[in-house]
């Protein structure tokens, strides 16, 4: 059944991946600048103190209107390091997108050097990426756990971006898969019931 699951999802992801490189250049800035536009209407966005979102790579919902918006309204703005020889990650404050350097598995991280660590809250707005997701909140990564691992401790609010393209009714699930508060895509937003019980 293990090998089943693992499969099923591949093919997903092989599917979701295979729709976004169909997109074409303007249908990603539009749908993506429409994400960020629902995003950050959020009441949870709002009144967040630290605004953490992950980094995007060429085929994510991207990220940088999120940033930029968060840091704009002086929010405090942290994105994820991957710690090496680990499953883990932590968040890292940045004052621009200048402080990025490319890091583990080709995506922009933190600089260490500049940028100091920080702990998440009940008042911290989370921005989650996923090829997938399903219309209970469950996501499909890429398969190395880092985020089924955060938010299993995460106290905040989740929100997963993704296209509508890619959402599905149901996603196959295993034991450690964790699911966000809320789902935004370019057409709209959906609040999961349920909340944060369901991690």
């Amino acid at each position: 059944m293990y090998q089943d699951i693992r499969g099923l999802k591949q093919e997903i992801r092989q599917y979701c991946r295979d729709f976004r490189v169909q997109m074409t250049q303007g249908q990603k800035v539009e749908y993506d600048a429409q994400i960020t536009k629902r995003a950050v209407t959020l009441w949870e966005f709002s009144r967040a103190d630290l605004v953490c979102t992950y980094v995007s790579k060429p085929l994510e919902v991207s990220t940088f209107g999120l940033i930029t918006a968060a840091l704009d309204l002086g929010k405090c703005v942290a994105v994820p390091r991957c710690l090496p020889g680990t499953r883990e990650m932590e968040f890292r404050r940045i004052a621009s997108c200048s402080d990025l350097l490319p890091g583990a598995f080709g995506v922009l991280e933190p600089d260490p050097e500049k940028c100091p660590a920080v702990n998440a809250s009940g008042r911290t707005f989370c921005a989650v990426p996923g090829f997938s997701f399903d219309t209970e909140g469950f996501r499909l990564g890429y398969g190395k756990g880092y985020y089924d691992h955060f938010l299993a401790d995460f106290c905040g609010f989740a929100v997963g971006l993704c296209y509508t393209g890619c959402i599905r009714k149901t996603l196959p699930r295993g034991r450690f898969d964790c699911r966000v508060d809320a789902l935004v895509t370019e057409r709209y937003i959906r609040r999961i019931s349920g909340g944060l019980p369901g991690r």
